[in-house]
C-alpha cells in the first residue's frame, strides 16, 4: 500500500477508533485523538514527496492522487493548524458534551482537506469536498445557539456550491472524456465556446461559497461563530483556503485561456475588494468576539481573492503569503476567544473586561495577532498587504487599492475593540476567580502568534514553498527576483528595505523592555485599575468606569444606510417565496382521483388552445 493511501486510511480509521474510544473513557479518547492527528500528519510530511502519484482503481474508475508544489503549500496550513488545534481542543472540550463527535468530525475535516489537495481527478476532488462539507456541517450543528437556522443556511449554500461543481464535472467529462484535472485544464480550448464561459463560472461559484466571497458569504458569520472555537480556527484558517486553492487552479488554467479572462478577473477582484470593505464594516458593529472574528475572516478572505484575481506575479505572491499569514493570526485569535469562553463562560464584550492581568499569555497572543491582522510592521500581515498594494498600483488598479486601504484603516477599529473589550478597562469583582487558560491551550495560540512575528521579520522562510507553488501554477521561475519588485525586499540601497526597519523597531522594543524591567526591580508599587484619576471624585466600589455598550454607535450611525442593505433579507425573501410555492403545490395534490382528472382535462384544453392559436 502506498503512503498516501495509508495516511488517508489512518485518518479515517483513527476517526472511528477515537469516537469509540471516547465512549469507553474520555482519557482514552483524548489520547487516541491526538495520535490520530499527529501520527498521520507526521507521516505526510516525512513520507510523501512532491510529484509522487498514486492510482487507485475502484468501481470502474481510476482515482489519481499526488502532491504538487501548490497543494504542498496549502497542506502545510492544514497539517500545521490541525496539529496545534488538536492539542488545543483536548482541554477546551474537557467537560463538554459530544466530545467524541467533535473528535470524529475534526479528524474527518483534516483528512478531507488533505484529500482535496492530493486529488488529481475531479471524482476524488468531489468526494473529499463532500466529506469536508458534511464534517464541517456536523460541527456547525454540534452545539451553539439556533443550530437549526444556522445549519440550514450552511447546508443550502454548500449544496449550491456542490451542485455547481458537479455540473461542471459532468460537462467537462461529456465533452473531453476524462475526469483528470490535467486533461480538463490542458484540453480546455476543445470545449465549446459557451462551456468555456459556463464551466469557470460554475467552479468559481463552488469555490466562492467556501471562501465566503460576497454575495455567497451569508453562511460564514453564523457558521464560524456557532462551531466550537477549537474547530473554528481550522474552519476559518484552513477549510476556507480550499476555496482559494480551487480558485487559483481555475484562474491560472481556465480563465487565462479565455479572451474574456481579463474582464472576469477584474470582476472577481472588485467582488473581493467589496468583500474586504463591507465585511470590515460589519465586524466593527459586533459586540461578540465570535461574530467579530467571523466577519473579520470574511473580510480578510476578500484581500486574498483580490490578489488571486489580479493574478500578476507580485499580486499572486502577496495572496499566497496572506494565505499562510491569515491561517496563523486568525487561528490564534479564535483560540484566544475560545480560551476566554472556557475561562469565563461568555464572549460578549459588554460582559467582560480587565482580563489583561488574569490571562496575560492570552493577551500577548491576542495583541501580536491583532497587530498582524491590522497590517502593522514588523509583523507578517504588513508584508502581505503592502505587497498587495504595490501589485495593485503596478497594475493601475488605483481605485481598488483605495478601497482595500479603506478596509485596512477601518479594520483598526475592530482590532482595538477586540483588545479593549476583553483585556483593558476596569477589573470586575465577578471575574476575580478567572485564571489563565490551561497550558495546552496557551502554547498553540502563542506559537501561532509568534509565527506572525517570525515571518514578518524573516519572510524569506516561506518564500521558497511559495516560489515552487507559483512555478507550478505557470509563473516564471522567480529566483528571488519577484519579491525584489517590492520595496520591502530590494537588496540595493537606493530604496528603503524591510530588515533595517525591523531591526530598529526590535532595538527600541528591547530597550524599553529592559528599562521597564530595571524599573520594576526598584520596588514598583502595583495599584488596582480602579485607582485612577477621577477629577477628585471617588467612585463607588460598584461603579464601572469602563463604558463599552454602544461603543461604536457614532460610527454605526454614519454607516447605517449601508447596514440596512443586507443581502440576507433578499435570500430570506426568496426562500419564503419558494416555501409559499411549494406549499401551493402541496395543496393542489389532494390525493383525490376526480381532482386529478380535472387537472388532466384542463391541461389538454390548454394544449388544444395553444395548438389552434399557434398552428391554425
Amino acid at each position: 500500500m502506498d503512503m498516501l493511501t495509508l495516511i488517508l486510511l489512518l485518518f479515517l480509521g483513527g476517526a472511528i477508533v477515537t469516537w469509540l474510544g471516547n465512549k469507553l473513557s474520555p482519557v482514552v479518547g483524548d489520547l487516541l485523538f491526538l495520535a490520530t492527528i499527529i501520527i498521520p500528519a507526521g507521516m505526510f510530511f516525512t513520507g510523501v514527496t512532491v510529484g509522487e502519484v498514486t492510482h487507485l482503481h475502484a468501481l470502474g474508475l481510476t482515482l489519481t492522487w499526488g502532491l504538487t508544489p501548490l497543494s504542498y503549500l496549502f497542506s502545510m496550513i492544514v497539517v500545521g493548524l490541525g496539529i496545534l488545534l488538536a492539542i488545543y481542543a483536548v482541554p477546551f472540550m474537557k467537560g463538554k458534551q459530544k466530545t467524541g463527535a467533535f473528535y470524529f468530525n475534526f479528524t474527518l475535516s483534516v483528512m478531507s482537506m488533505l484529500g482535496i489537495l492530493v486529488s488529481k481527478d475531479w471524482v476524488s476532488f468531489f468526494i473529499f469536498w463532500e466529506i469536508m462539507t458534511w464534517s464541517s456541517y456536523l460541527m456547525v450543528v454540534l452545539n451553539g445557539k439556533d443550530v437549526q437556522r444556522v445549519g440550514i443556511k450552511y447546508f443550502v449554500f454548500s449544496a449550491i456550491g456542490a451542485y455547481a461543481m458537479l455540473m461542471a464535472m459532468v460537462i467537462m467529462n461529456s465533452q473531453l472524456g476524462s475526469f483528470l484535472l490535467a486533461d480538463t485544464f490542458n484540453n480546455f480550448q476543445h470545449l465549446t465556446t459557451g462551456n468555456q464561459i459556463l464551466i469557470p463560472i460554475l467552479l468559481l461559484v463552488a469555490f466562492g461559497v467556501k471562501s465566503a466571497m460576497m454575495p455567497l458569504h451569508v453562511w460564514a458569520p453564523d457558521a464560524y461563530s456557532n462551531a466550537p472555537m477549537a474547530y473554528t480556527g481550522l474552519f476559518s484558517g484552513a477549510l476556507s483556503k480550499m476555496g482559494i486553492y480551487g480558485m487559483v487552479l481555475v484562474m491560472v488554467t481556465m480563465i487565462n485561456q479565455l479572451p474574456e479572462g481579463t474582464l472576469i478577473r477584474d470582476i472577481i477582484a472588485w467582488i473581493g475588494g467589496f468583500t474586504a470593505a463591507a465585511a470590515t464594516l460589519w465586524a466593527i458593529t459586533q459586540d461578540d468576539g465570535k461574530k467579530l472574528l467571523a466577519w473579520s475572516s470574511v473580510g480578510q478572505m476578500g484581500y486574498i481573492i483580490v490578489g488571486v484575481a489580479i493574478g500578476t506575479p507580485l499580486a499572486m505572491l502577496a495572496a499566497m503569503f496572506l494565505v499562510v499569514v491569515h491561517a496563523m493570526f486568525k487561528g490564534s485569535l479564535f483560540m484566544v476567544v475560545g480560551a476566554i469562553e472556557k475561562q469565563t463562560g461568555t464572549t460578549n464584550f459588554t460582559e467582560i473586561n480587565g482580563l489583561i492581568r488574569k490571562m496575560p499569555w492570552t493577551f500577548i497572543s491576542a495583541l501580536i495577532s491583532v497587530i498582524a491582522l491590522a497590517g502593522i510592521p514588523p509583523l507578517a500581515g504588513f508584508v502581505s498587504k503592502w505587497m498587495l498594494y504595490e501589485a495593485l498600483i503596478q497594475n493601475n488598479n488605483y481605485i481598488l487599492v483605495i478601497l482595500l486601504f479603506f478596509a485596512s484603516t477601518a479594520g483598526f477599529l475592530y482590532c482595538y475593540k477586540f483588545l479593549h473589550g476583553y483585556f483593558l478597562g476596569q477589573e470586575e469583582p465577578e471575574w476575580a476567580h478567572v485564571k489563565e487558560a490551561p497550558v495546552a491551550m496557551v502554547i498553540p495560540m502563542v506559537l501561532l502568534a509568534l509565527g506572525n512575528f517570525v515571518l514578518g521579520t524573516f519572510p524569506q522562510l516561506i518564500f521558497k514553498p511559495i516560489d515552487a507553488a507559483m512555478q507550478f501554477a505557470g509563473y516564471d521561475a522567480t529566483g528571488g527576483r519577484l519579491w525584489g519588485e517590492s520595496v520591502l525586499f530590494t537588496e540595493w540601497g537606493d530604496v528603503v528595505t524591510l530588515q533595517p526597519i525591523l531591526y530598529a523597531v526590535l532595538a527600541v522594543f528591547v530597550f524599553f523592555a529592559l528599562f521597564l524591567w530595571f524599573k520594576g526591580t526598584k520596588g514598583t508599587r502595583y495599584v488596582s485599575t480602579k485607582d485612577i484619576s477621577t477629577s477628585g471624585e471617588l467612585p463607588k466600589e460598584w461603579e464601572n468606569l469602563t463604558f463599552k455598550v454602544n461603543f461604536m454607535q457614532p460610527f454605526e450611525r454614519a454607516i447605517e444606510p449601508f447596514l440596512k442593505r443586507q443581502i440576507d433579507k433578499y435570500y430570506t425573501a426568496f426562500g419564503n417565496g419558494m416555501e409559499a410555492l411549494f406549499e401551493f403545490t402541496r395543496r393542489i395534490h389532494t390525493g383525490n382521483g376526480q381532482t386529478y382528472a380535472i387537472y388532466a382535462i384542463l391541461f389538454l384544453a390548454l394544449l388544444l388552445l395553444f395548438r389552434v392559436n399557434l398552428f391554425g
